[in-house]
C-alpha cells in the first residue's frame, strides 16, 4: 500500500456532488469486483460531516495501474479530475475505513414479524428504538446492478494510528482490519 490515486469530483448544475459521489463509488465497486481485487482501499481525505469531493484509492502501483487501465469511470471521467499514481508521503498516520451497519432496521422488523419473533404490540417500541438509534455516519447510496435496488453503505472512520495494519479490503475498498494511509 505504497501508492495512491486521487479522484477530485467536479460537480456542476446538472450533477450534484452527492449524486456524483454515489455514481463514482458504484463504478469503483464494479471495477473492484471485475478485477477481483482485495488489495485496493479507499479513503475520503476531505471528510468532515460529509464524505467530501475527494476520493483517494490506495494500493500497490500494479493494482492501481490495473484499475486505471480498466477505464472504470467511463462517461463519468468528464466529471472527475484523476491524478497520476503517486507515492505515499513519508510521514503519514493510518486509520481503518470500514462499513458500519445498524442492528435495527425496517427490514429486520419485517423479518421478525413474519417469523413471529416479535408481537404486533411490540412494533411501536421497536420503531421508537429504530429512530433513536439510527446512524448519523456519512454514507454513499449505491444502486445494485443485479436488481436495481438502492442501499446505503454507512462509512466509519477508525482512530488515527502511527503504524499500519495489513489485511484485505472488500469490493467496496473498505476493511474491518486493514488500515489505509491518512494524509
Amino acid at each position: 500500500m505504497d501508492y495512491f490515486i486521487d479522484v477530485q469530483l467536479l460537480p456542476d448544475a446538472e450533477m450534484r456532488e452527492n449524486v456524483l459521489l454515489n455514481m463514482v463509488y458504484t463504478k469503483f465497486h464494479k471495477a473492484l469486483f471485475d478485477l477481483n481485487s482485495s488489495s485496493i482501499g479507499i479513503s475520503f481525505p476531505k471528510y468532515q460531516l460529509k464524505l467530501g469531493n475527494l476520493i483517494r484509492f490506495h494500493g500497490s502501483s500494479s493494482d492501481l495501474e490495473a484499475l486505471q487501465q480498466s477505464n472504470w469511470l467511463g462517461a463519468l471521467s468528464g466529471y472527475c479530475r484523476i491524478s497520476s499514481i503517486s507515492k505515499i508521503p513519508e510521514q503519514v498516520q493510518y486509520r481503518k475505513v470500514s462499513r458500519i451497519q445498524s442492528n435495527m432496521t425496517q427490514s429486520k422488523l419485517n423479518r421478525l414479524l413474519k417469523r413471529g419473533s416479535i408481537k404486533p404490540e411490540q412494533v411501536r417500541e421497536y420503531k421508537a428504538k429504530l429512530f433513536t438509534k439510527g446512524l448519523d455516519n456519512p454514507y454513499v447510496e449505491l444502486q445494485s446492478a443485479s436488481n436495481g435496488n438502492k442501499h446505503r453503505r454507512y462509512i466509519q472512520f477508525g482512530e488515527l494510528k502511527s503504524e499500519p495494519t495489513s489485511g484485505e479490503f472488500d469490493f467496496f475498498g473498505l476493511s474491518k482490519s486493514a488500515t489505509i494511509p491518512w494524509f
